[in-house]
């Protein structure tokens, strides 16, 4: 997550546009006029540089819509999530901020003055912010392939790009919310709770797990608000959720917990959990590519130069001293650090990928022994 980005949607949030946008491929409710020059002035919100496009196809069949080849990415119309993915889509006038899909994977997308903010779950997704492009509103496909279960096939020799449903487990992700609506000091964190498992027992451990660490946030959100003053400016406590990974066997997720109080920033802390859903243990590294006896090593060597390389290295790596922070992604492992932690509160939570196939060299699956 872009920390930088998400307190300046924070400082922005109040100076939401009075209209609505153009969507590649149609119109909803809103002023597209005024909307098209509202948002004219942020460079990441609007682009005008428009590469060839990109026949788009729907599980194999190809749509009227097109998409766009940008900065190395294809970019998707969101009216194709709602006409050939079957995405349903609504438009909150009073924040203009539109609200696709449902359930643990839906999207909400507001445009403020600032720019463009992309959430799922109350999850900041910076990385994957959507674009205005000759004022029509597109996603990276990444968003659809990392978060909203789908994987995409792309073919830049016939410029075509084919987006399939993945596979997902057979189970119901929930999203239930923990809030504290007090004016000067809200709290809300959105977390997701499972149901559907054959093992009532593995269930029951993955949602209490789950659970625990919304509770420790909440409980030490309050410790906070009962020690404020009352001519301190407003605390803010929220907490959000993706899913990454939701097949194989395995849920794959991550939770950010965001507060603020007072100064020139907020603080954020990730968790990520990576469960079997067999007997819902908290799978480490090396239950996953433990295969490997020297996964360890080459992980440590690659983070260290990696880390080295970012601008605002502190120092302080020798190694990894924790095997839970990290995430599932398509064929990837996702490992990442705190805020803080070995870099300058500009680099967020630096997260490096690692592919499958890198870290179990001998091509075994990570989930062999989990079956």
């Amino acid at each position: 997550m872009n920390i930088m980005l998400k307190e300046q949607m924070r400082k922005w949030s109040t100076g939401v546009l009075a209209a609505g946008l153009l969507l590649g491929g149609g119109f909803l409710p809103g002023d597209i006029g005024r909307a098209a020059a509202a948002t004219a002035t942020p460079a990441a919100a609007q682009s005008k540089a428009v590469n060839p496009a990109i026949v788009l196809k729907a599980d194999g069949k190809i749509t009227k819509q097109t998409g766009l080849y940008q900065d190395g990415k294809v970019w998707i119309p969101v009216t194709f999530l709602r006409d050939s993915l079957g995405m349903g889509i609504s438009y909150d006038k009073a924040e203009n901020a539109y609200t696709i899909g449902k359930g643990y994977n839906q999207v909400r997308i507001e445009i403020v003055e600032y720019g463009i903010a992309t959430y799922v779950n109350n999850y900041f997704l910076g990385d994957y912010n959507a674009r205005l492009v000759n004022n029509r509103l597109y996603v990276p496909v990444d968003l659809l392939s990392d978060f909203l279960g789908y994987k995409s096939d792309l073919s830049l020799a016939t410029g075509r790009l084919n987006v399939l449903k993945h596979a997902q487990n057979a189970i119901t992700v929930t999203t239930e919310v923990y809030a504290n609506d007090r004016e000067d000091a809200p709290i809300r964190i959105e977390y997701p709770q499972i149901s559907g498992l054959a093992s009532s027992e593995a269930q029951q451990t993955i949602n209490s797990t789950i659970k625990q660490s919304v509770q420790k946030f909440a409980d030490a959100s309050k410790e906070q608000i009962s020690r404020k003053a009352e001519d301190e400016r407003p605390y803010e406590f929220d907490g959000g959720y993706v899913v990454t990974y939701n097949r194989d066997g395995v849920l794959s997720l991550v939770l950010d917990q965001y507060s603020y109080t007072g100064g020139a920033h907020g603080m954020s802390y990730r968790d990520a959990y990576t469960f079997s859903l067999k007997d819902g243990k908290r799978l480490l590294l090396g239950d996953l590519f433990g295969a490997n006896p020297n996964y360890k090593k080459e992980l440590n060597a690659k983070l260290s130069k990696q880390l080295k390389a970012e601008g605002g290295y502190l120092g302080g790596f020798t190694g990894l001293n924790t095997e839970k922070y990290f995430y599932l992604k398509d064929g990837k492992a996702v490992l990442f650090f705190q805020v803080y932690e070995y870099t300058a509160y500009a680099s967020g939570f630096p997260e490096f990928d690692f592919t499958f196939k890198e870290l179990l060299p001998d091509g075994s699956s990570p989930f062999a022994k989990l079956k």
